[in-house]
């Protein structure tokens, strides 16, 4: 591998890390454990499991994108870094703000933004679209999951009672 390569491959995982923190920074504690959830909920060490790969996963798709096109990528490129914004303003706002109706607001454009990138990466990098199906299929349950959570305790995460 090239240094420029290995340049690049090192900004997509450190980019990808940075957005997985706020996981690791808005954590779910006793407030999150106080929720009714239903009973298809994984379990808890499940998440950050499935999220670490997910994670490498959509580093390594960025970078497979970088190296098939380079600058050429950049629009492609510019939406792999709003998905990484708006994934990581999902813990702020359901664990940090214990606003699940933004949350889901959030989860929704996140769904679409990672469709549309599965739809841009497909023809630059086949690989890189395939990668990322994982991803759309984990934020398809974090979605269905955020929304029951609202139906069993609000918007704001409060027990009905």
């Amino acid at each position: 591998m090239e240094a420029s390569s290995a340049v690049a491959l090192a900004i997509f995982a450190v980019t990808s890390l940075a957005a997985a923190s706020t996981g690791g920074i808005f954590r779910p504690g006793a407030w999150y454990a106080s929720l009714r959830k239903p009973s298809w909920t994984p379990p808890n060490w499940a998440f950050p499991v499935v999220w670490s790969i997910l994670f490498c996963a959509i580093a390594a798709a960025g970078w497979l994108v970088w190296e098939a096109a380079g600058v050429a990528a950049w629009p492609a490129l510019a939406l792999h870094g709003v998905q990484l914004a708006v994934n990581a303003t999902w813990s702020f706002l359901f664990f940090g703000r214990r606003r699940l109706d933004w949350a889901m607001i959030d989860v929704v454009c996140l769904w679409l933004l990672i469709a549309a990138m599965i739809a841009v990466y497909a023809p630059i990098s086949p690989l890189a679209a395939l990668l990322l199906a994982p991803y759309l299929v984990w934020v398809t349950i974090a979605a269905a999951l955020n929304w029951r959570m609202i139906q069993l305790n609000g918007p704001r995460g409060l027990q009905p009672g």
